[in-house]
């Protein structure tokens, strides 16, 4: 595939974006990595002060208790000078991570309208998955705002000239997705939790905009990844059949897949 040079200075302006976009995601996925047991356990204001958790489930503190202020940026406490603790590694990871996606999605997607939602959503994406690998959770204000402001910025991208989606697909893929997630919590609570069934609202939303076989790519390719990653976890014997994983990092990575092909077809 010949890329032109426009197409080149577009994907180069998304892997500054990405990697600007991802260095400072660390501060909040720390400050969103609270364990379900600690929440349950958290339940007044003083004990909750005691651990730097505020429900719900945000932490203000560092390890250290020293107050940790802001949502962005690394997350170093400056009232420990001289150290490296282990919350504050992973920007360059981050970084990296979040450029390269969305250098994909600026190739596959070309200059249109859509592109900038992408691009607006792809570290969130990348934060709810830093998050639920980390804890295996997935935080409400960032799923469900993620659904919101998904349809919003597509609502706009429709009024633009040059875009590919449909709205209203998007709007029903976050419905049937969300739905099809919610069944699936219901008959198996301890294999799909329910913040999978919030994020799929987001999840649908993003992959309905290309249509209906984006919708059923994008979810066939999530379950795909979750399988394979579970596979190998019992031939390595790291997890047995009972294990409980996080599935909200595959989910994201069958949107993006999802996006990608239907980015690249339209």
């Amino acid at each position: 595939m010949t890329v032109a040079p426009i197409d080149t200075v577009l994907i180069a302006l998304a892997v500054v974006w990405g990697a600007v976009a991802g260095a400072v995601l660390p501060r909040a996925a720390y400050r969103f990595s609270v364990e379900l047991p600690e929440l349950e356990e958290l339940e007044g204001a003083d004990a909750g002060e005691a651990a730097g958790v505020v429900d719900p489930g945000r932490r203000r503190t560092c390890p250290e208790g020293h107050p940790l202020r802001g949502w962005l940026g690394p997350a170093r406490c400056p009232g420990c000078p001289g150290t490296s603790p282990p919350y504050g590694s992973g920007a360059l990871r981050f970084s990296l991570v979040t450029a390269l996606l969305c250098a994909g999605l600026a190739l596959a997607t070309g200059i249109r309208p859509e592109l900038a939602v992408w691009l607006l959503l792809a570290p969130v994406g990348v934060l709810l998955a830093a998050v639920d690998l980390r804890v295996k959770r997935l935080p409400d204000p960032l799923t469900l705002p993620l659904a919101a402001v998904a349809l919003a910025l597509l609502g706009v991208a429709a009024l633009l000239p040059e875009h590919a989606g449909d709205w209203t697909t998007a709007l029903l893929g976050a419905l049937a997705l969300s739905a099809g997630y919610l069944v699936l919590h219901l008959v198996n609570p301890g294999g799909m939790g329910f913040g999978d069934v919030k994020l799929a609202l987001g999840a649908g939303a993003v992959l309905g905009w290309y249509g209906w076989a984006t919708v059923m790519l994008g979810t066939f390719a999530g379950f795909l990844f979750g399988a394979l990653y579970g596979g190998a976890l019992l031939l390595t014997r790291r997890a047995g059949r009972k294990t409980a994983i996080p599935f909200g990092p595959f989910l994201i990575a069958g949107v993006y897949a999802g996006v990608l092909m239907g980015a690249y077809a339209a």
